[in-house]
């Protein structure tokens, strides 16, 4: 490949021009000489100012070096890179301490010149171009910030579109910063520091403040997060998003501007903004940039700093997906679909906090509810709205908890009852009464295995015959990153770390190659995207009925499961690794390590 020797005398400063762009592309092979000449042809009208890596990018032109994927914007963007002997890099803003950079330059400077500051050190200053070029604002730069100057090779709409969020945050930030000096904010917590002569606060709906939550929002929208936290702290307060089940770091806020995002936030969530001494719950629903519409669910809890707010973010695409989706096999599609089918009985979900029991349920309930079935569900609190579920919430103020609405649902003529969550003897009672009365009922548990969850139900005091005549199945999931499509890499299985997933049980090793994590663009270098249910599904079978008694014991209830038919989670955790879908790594992190000497054909 020709290059661009940047170690010679500096030529005059000049753009990229996109003849110019193409010519080495094709002296490089990249693209063919009469694709580049019909474009040149079609672009010859055209006087609008678009970067030529960007009008190469819209071309979809296949990359000669990789089979099956495009010259896409990146893969440009990193050939320049080389080209022009600079550093390529790829933007990424959960590494960029925005308030720091942005005092590097003006937005007008870093605009004139289509330049991103980095990051600053006590030595040099990083900054981000697409035109290698240009070398007029390197020497100004010099100058004034009297620090070496590193050059990158960015993508150029990655820089459009971060000069403007950037600027934007940090002006906001800056903004209600400056509100906050001489003012005192109110904010509650048990290192409390009296300042003399200052008082007031930051109003929750400065435009400053609304600006700051929007962006948090979109960017959590964009970034995939599951979850968005607001953790106060003394000075400076944290941003962290959830993402694929693992806490990111994302930002750092002056204290006082978090306290009132939070409570824009709760007023949002038609919360008690006054009241910060007691948790409290809330929800909202708002619209993406792709306008898709998702509900969050807010959540406040008193901190030595003061409030700290959760939101879990639900998105109606991702809570209702088919059986295949979730992660089920054939295997456990069939025994499922079976169980859910029933006309009376308890099927029950179990699994530790954000395991994906509520994915799991509200996905089998919305194959249920067809239009002659009325399905009524009691949640605390409801985690989505479904228009196609009559819905009510634990309201524990009013006297509604689990019991009261499991009895209140029994006189709405109900054909299936989701039960939010069976957590004593009251609610399973009635959960009970309700299937021995003609009902299917669907709830959860917080146990480790489908086994337990028997035992469970027994020392909380259930009667061993009600649950023999009731109890149709458990189900008990994790849920494990998968493995990102566009960068896993081929793998060869060692026979130690097989064995170390599935001892103690039988389970042929795969044939040929798994696959392993290596870390892209599109997965922001972690080599996942997504998650994926495991399941260990326990059928009740006659058999298994026989040995509910009052001394059931745990560990022959779970043998004779096994034998039943019954694989555990590490096992289904296997067959997915198996299949390319996850890694060894991450079934052993999230399945529960083998109880006592047990053999299980894994087909």
């Amino acid at each position: 490949m020709a290059t661009f020797n940047a170690n010679t005398q500096r030529q005059p400063d000049r753009r990229l021009d996109l003849k110019q762009v193409l010519a080495d592309l094709v002296a490089d092979q990249l693209v063919p000489q009469e694709a580049a000449d019909q474009l040149l042809m079609n672009r010859r009208s055209s006087r609008t100012e678009v970067h030529p890596l960007v009008v190469v990018a819209d071309q979809k032109w296949k990359d000669p070096r990789q089979q099956k994927k495009l010259l896409h914007l990146e893969a440009l963007t990193q050939w320049l890179a080389e080209k022009s002997g600079l550093p390529y890099l790829h933007i990424d803003p959960f590494k960029i301490d925005f308030a720091t950079v942005t005092k590097v330059m003006s937005n007008a400077y870093a605009e004139s010149y289509k330049i991103l500051p980095i990051s600053v050190t006590t030595r040099e200053a990083t900054i981000a171009t697409c035109e290698p070029h240009v070398h007029e604002w390197e020497d100004q730069l010099k100058q004034v910030l009297r620090l070496d100057i590193k050059r990158v090779i960015a993508n150029p709409l990655d820089i459009q579109s971060y000069l403007v969020e950037f600027y934007n945050l940090a002006r906001s930030v800056k903004g209600a910063t400056d509100k906050d000096k001489g003012a005192y904010s109110e904010i509650a917590n048990f290192e409390q520091l009296v300042q003399l002569g200052r008082s007031g606060k930051l109003d929750a709906n400065d435009q400053h403040i609304v600006h700051i939550c929007d962006w948090l929002f979109n960017y959590a929208f964009e970034q995939r997060a599951s979850d968005i936290h607001l953790e106060p702290r003394r000075d400076v307060s944290n941003v962290r998003f959830r993402i694929d089940g693992v806490l990111h770091q994302v930002y750092q806020i002056p204290t006082p501007i978090m306290a009132a995002m939070t409570s824009r936030i709760k007023i949002l969530g038609r919360m008690d903004v006054v009241e910060k001494r007691r948790p409290q719950d809330g929800r909202l629903k708002t619209v993406t940039p792709n306008s898709e519409e998702v509900e969050l669910r807010l959540s406040t809890m008193p901190t030595a700093f003061g409030e700290k707010l959760v939101m879990r973010i639900f998105n109606p695409e991702n809570l209702v997906k088919d059986y295949r989706e979730l992660g089920f096999s054939e295997e456990d599609e069939r025994k499922w679909g079976q169980m859910a089918r029933q006309p009376h009985g308890i099927i029950l979900v179990t699994g530790p906090t954000g395991s994906g029991k509520t994915t799991t349920l509200y996905s089998t309930l919305k194959q249920l509810a067809l239009p002659e079935v009325n399905v009524c569900s009691i949640e605390d609190p409801i985690e989505m709205i479904e228009p196609a579920f009559n819905q009510m919430q634990v309201q524990h103020a009013l006297g509604v908890d689990f019991a009261s609405g499991i009895r209140t649902l029994m006189r709405q003529d109900p054909d299936i009852i989701m039960v939010g969550e069976i957590r004593d003897l009251e609610t399973a009672d009635m959960a009970i009464q309700a299937a021995l009365t003609g009902h299917l009922v669907l709830s959860t548990l917080h146990t480790n295995d489908a086994p337990s969850a028997i035992t469970r139900l027994l020392d909380i005091g259930v009667p061993p015959y009600l649950l023999q005549s009731t109890i149709l199945g458990v189900l008990a999931q994790r849920l494990v990153r998968t493995l990102c499509p566009h960068c896993k890499e081929q793998h060869v299985l060692e026979d130690s770390a097989w064995e170390t997933l599935t001892a103690p049980w039988k389970a042929a090793k795969p044939k040929g190659s798994t696959y392993i994590e290596k870390g892209c663009l599109e997965c922001r270098m972690t080599g996942y995207m997504g998650r994926m249910g495991i399941y260990e599904m326990m059928v009740m079978t006659p058999t298994l009925r026989k040995v509910i008694t009052g001394e059931t014991n745990l560990e022959e209830l779970r043998d004779l499961a096994y034998k039943e038919g019954m694989k555990p989670l590490r096992i289904g955790g296997a067959m997915k690794v198996a299949a390319g879908v996850t890694t060894v790594d991450e079934v052993m992190k999230v399945a529960p390590p083998p109880s006592g000497d047990r053999r299980v054909q894994a087909r």
